[in-house]
């Protein structure tokens, strides 16, 4: 995962295709957000999931992406959420999610949210149902704004309780700069604890959302504020 990434002589058009297939998954999640909406659930997508504790160690990027919290090295204690966005009863394939709280200064948190995709130049945008999220890469298909270009982060699972992250600048090469660690003496929890991760509101260092990926994300967590005030959820 690692390489030179960004856009060179001769990319525009695969940055062009690359900026399709992301709307064309913000389009899909939103019309999956619409089909379940009128599930009276605080969680219309990822109903149902577990929560563990775990260690997010960040050792920096070996390019500088002038996100600070990618390109600074530290050690995070982070809530971590693993769930079926549709809610299918296993063994049926599903579209995997991977939720991250990381505590950031002034007592407050950025959520990383991550869906079942590929790994590839257009298979990175697309998400793709699994029968288990240890069996492929996730990714938060939707880009972030920053000073090296659109990003895109990636999560895979080298084992049950190990998580490689990395970074690609559209469709760039991926640059490792974390690895996550689920507690093990969590690992095999399956209480879903109330938390809920709102990308939208909760940025990280350096990592803000386009407008339009805002428009798309906006109405599922629109969806999900609504039914936690009517329940009396925070």
């Amino acid at each position: 995962m690692v390489g030179v990434s960004g856009y060179g002589p001769g990319m525009n058009a695969l940055a062009t295709a690359a900026r399709a297939a992301s709307s064309a998954g913000g389009q899909v999640l939103r019309a999956a957000t619409g089909i379940v909406a009128t599930r009276p659930a605080a969680k219309p997508l990822h109903p149902q999931g577990s929560v563990v504790r775990g260690t997010l160690r960040r050792s920096g990027s070996d390019t500088q992406t002038g996100a600070a919290w990618l390109d600074e090295a530290g050690d995070d204690l982070v809530w971590v959420r693993q769930s079926r966005a549709v809610g299918l009863p296993s063994p049926a394939p599903d579209i995997f999610g991977l939720a991250i709280r990381v505590p950031i200064e002034g007592d407050r948190h950025g959520d990383l949210l991550f869906a079942t995709t590929g790994l590839g130049r257009l298979t990175r945008y697309t998400l793709t149902p699994a029968r288990s999220p240890h069996g492929r890469p996730l990714t938060t298909l939707l880009p972030y704004r920053t000073p090296a270009g659109p990003l895109l982060l990636a999560a895979v699972f080298l084992d049950e309780v190990t998580v490689r992250m990395a970074w690609a600048v559209g469709s760039g090469a991926w640059h490792h700069f974390a690895e996550l660690s689920l507690h093990a003496d969590q690992a095999e929890q399956d209480e879903d604890a109330p938390l809920s991760f709102d990308p939208v509101r909760n940025v990280l260092p350096g990592l803000e959302p386009y407008d339009w990926v805002r428009r798309l994300r906006e109405p599922a967590y629109l969806t999900a504020r609504r039914s936690r005030s009517g329940r009396g959820a925070r």
